[in-house]
């Protein structure tokens, strides 16, 4: 049997649904913690296969990026199977994670890693809009038209058998160039909530609870190709939306590294800008769920920002807070790279979360503003995601361990092998493992926030964050 089959473990997700991904491990982590349990190794290996996932910095690193590439590749569906993936049994997989109990809020729409939190704190249900869905296919990883053409070919059967969906296919040859070789990104975005969000939330909120739409208006240079279909080329991160399409010194190195015998992408002209396919909101789903609230007489708020990045620090000081007010110390932050959140332990060690949405040069800049702009930290760590490949705008360890020396006192990394980043596959198991070794400390965890207080307060410091909160 192969390390890639060992680790993926049995499958917890609908077919086409993957396991490793933004979206479903971000649910993964915020229904465990609702139902006070801990979150190793990104909810996908088993725990007796652990001790393995955390000897794999041993192979060469040639064979950690195979590892990594087949990996990724053994999550996506046929090409031919297309026509029979419904989103709906992904919503349905969505709302099966949560206790089945009453709510005073329920969270709908973008993918976020400060959400996680966010819905910790309140103690409540997020419900993604998001979805991706990776489809087997073999190119190289700077054959953007050719992927453009693939698309086109191979979209139409699954967006007839999904018509409240929207899909924001996405190839980025320089961030998830290990991946594109083998497999076409499919994101999907709801315009609807569907049967099972409704019929869960008509369970599970209060008669006088609120949906809180979760809207992040960040977006990206797109090309149509079709009805409720798009094509973005590349993604948040290391590069600028214009360097993918219009080239620069740094992706010219990159690609010179990459010995790809080109020093700029071939892409066609974008028509426009669309919400980012990972983390940007599509706003028909608001529509949708404005109907339910009214129908239902819910309240409804909205919590928009520019940026996902936008959302870390409110999160952040809205636990500083909480913290301070059951006097405990509130000195400690934990800075989670990507996947890499664990609630129940960063709640735990009375650790402040920090949510970066990778590992690159503008999430280190979005970091340093907010240490500069915020009461320093005495203790400050970090995770960084290894995605298995020096990507172009990428932050040195160097670079991170200069901002977490804000510091006071302590500073450095959990489960990270510096010498090893960014092909340190071992950190998906590592992260969780040493979090406890590293920080001592230990709280209860907190008891919900009021939603009635959050409402009342946001509504008062809104304005001291990037971030809207506003009453539908």
């Amino acid at each position: 049997m192969r390390v890639s089959d060992l680790l993926a473990g049995e499958r917890s997700t609908p077919s086409a649904l993957p396991n490793f991904d933004s979206t479903t491990v971000f649910v993964r982590a915020a229904a465990r913690y609702l139902r006070g349990e801990e979150f190793p190794a990104l909810g996908m290996i088993h725990p007796k296969l652990a001790p393995l996932g955390a000897r794999l910095n041993h192979l060469p690193r040639r064979a950690r990026t195979e590892f990594y590439t087949r990996s990724g590749a053994n999550e996506g569906v046929s090409p031919d199977d297309l026509g029979d993936v419904d989103v709906e049994e992904f919503r349905e997989w969505v709302v099966d994670q949560y206790p089945e109990k009453g709510y005073p809020a329920v969270v709908v729409g973008s993918s976020n890693g400060a959400a996680v939190y966010l819905a910790a704190m309140l103690g409540v249900p997020w419900l993604p809009q998001t979805f991706l869905v990776p489809i087997r296919r073999e190119m190289d990883p700077d054959a953007i038209r050719e992927d453009v053409q693939w698309g086109e070919a191979h979209a139409e059967p699954f967006l007839e058998a999904n018509p409240d969906v929207s899909v924001h296919q996405m190839h980025d040859p320089n961030q998830d160039r290990l991946m594109v070789q083998k497999l076409a990104y499919f994101r999907t975005k709801s315009h609807t909530l569907g049967d099972a969000y409704e019929e869960f939330i008509d369970t599970v909120l209060a008669s006088d609870g609120t949906i809180v739409s979760l809207e992040c208006e960040y977006d990206w240079p797109a090309i149509e190709l079709g009805d409720r279909h798009s094509f973005q080329v590349g993604g948040l991160g290391g590069l600028s939306p214009e360097e993918y399409y219009e080239g620069s010194d740094n992706v010219a190195e990159f690609l010179a590294r990459q010995d790809a015998g080109i020093r700029e992408w071939d892409t066609p002209e974008p028509d426009g800008r669309m919400p980012e396919s990972e983390w940007g909101f599509e706003p028909a789903l608001r529509e949708d769920v404005k109907r339910v609230a009214d129908e239902r007489g819910y309240d409804l708020r909205r919590l928009s920002f520019d940026d996902p990045r936008d959302l870390s620090p409110f999160v952040a000081d809205w636990y500083r807070e909480r913290y301070a007010e059951r006097d405990r110390p509130v000195e400690r932050l934990l800075v989670q790279s990507f996947a890499l959140v664990e609630p129940w332990w960063t709640i735990r060690t009375g650790s402040v979360p920090y949510w970066a949405a990778f590992n690159t040069e503008s999430d280190a800049d979005f970091l340093e503003e907010y240490l500069e702009n915020t009461e320093q930290y005495d203790e400050i760590r970090a995770t960084l995601f290894g995605h298995g490949v020096e990507s172009a705008g990428l932050a040195s360890t160097d670079r991170w361990l200069e901002v977490l020396s804000r510091a006071r006192d302590e500073y450095g990394f959990v489960g990270v092998d510096a010498d090893e980043f960014p092909y340190d596959v071992e950190t998906h198991v590592r992260y969780h493992r040493d979090l406890p070794d590293e920080i001592e400390a230990r709280h209860a965890h907190l008891p919900p926030l009021s939603f009635d207080r959050f409402d009342s307060i946001t509504s008062d410091i809104a304005d001291e964050y990037a971030i809207e909160w506003d009453e539908i």
